[in-house]
């Protein structure tokens, strides 16, 4: 069996990005425009490419996030950005 190291992490488009501000109960600890949280998420995203990461970027449509995390029961914030990313990403290395 071959293992892939990998890491999925959680996107947004601009267009959504004021209702992912809306939606999240954790809002508080994104940056407060898009600009600014897109060059933490490519830091990020550079970060773990060069660990040796295969990145895969999760991208969160918030109406769909909000059902998705009731169908997981989960609170909308970080924990479940997180396991929706990881989910993802699994579901491409599978693929």
């Amino acid at each position: 069996m071959v293992q892939i190291a990998a890491a999925g992490i959680s996107w947004f488009n601009e267009k959504d990005y004021a209702r992912i501000l809306q939606i999240m109960v954790d809002a508080h600890v994104l940056p407060p425009t898009y600009a600014a949280w897109r060059e933490k998420a490519e830091s990020t995203e550079r970060t773990a490419k060069a660990r040796g990461l295969r990145v895969f970027r999760a991208i969160i449509d918030p109406d769909q996030f909000l059902v998705w995390c009731a169908r997981e029961g989960l609170d909308v914030d970080a924990k479940a950005r997180t396991a929706f990313a990881t989910d993802y990403a699994m579901r491409q290395i599978k693929n």
